[in-house]
């Protein structure tokens, strides 16, 4: 076997590999998002994430409402309500919103403050 036919089939066993599993943390909102592979016209693999498509609000379960006041981060709701800042994502989601700064920007607005996605919530919880 050449050397060139050797490493083709090496980097092909490799990029079967990658293609099972990403490589995000489990709290990542990429986690659960497939791979898929693109051949370029000079041969090249070329692996990248499938589109992640943002849930509707009403697959999450409402824990309470946040009232934004001025000055209001989001990192730092996030961290008071849910415990970790860098889940912002998940407050963008249960609000619908694609950009994380204009969930502060209107003062007075109520943020959904909500369990993940699929986790049912208990009634009079």
């Amino acid at each position: 076997m050449t050397d060139q036919i050797q490493a083709t089939a090496i980097q092909g066993i490799l990029q079967a590999f990658a293609l099972k599993a990403n490589q995000f943390l489990p709290n990542s909102r990429y986690s659960e998002v497939e791979t898929a592979t693109l051949q370029t016209s000079t041969n090249k693999t070329v692996i990248y994430l499938r589109r992640r498509f943002v849930p509707h609000p009403e697959k999450f379960s409402l824990l309470q409402e946040h009232t934004v006041t001025e000055g209001d981060r989001l990192d730092n709701i996030t961290a008071n309500y849910l415990g970790d800042p860098e889940q912002f994502w998940r407050l963008c989601d249960a609000n619908r919103a694609m950009h994380p700064d204009e969930l502060t920007i209107t003062i007075g607005r109520q943020l959904r403050i909500t369990l993940p996605e699929g986790i049912p919530g208990t009634a009079n919880a």
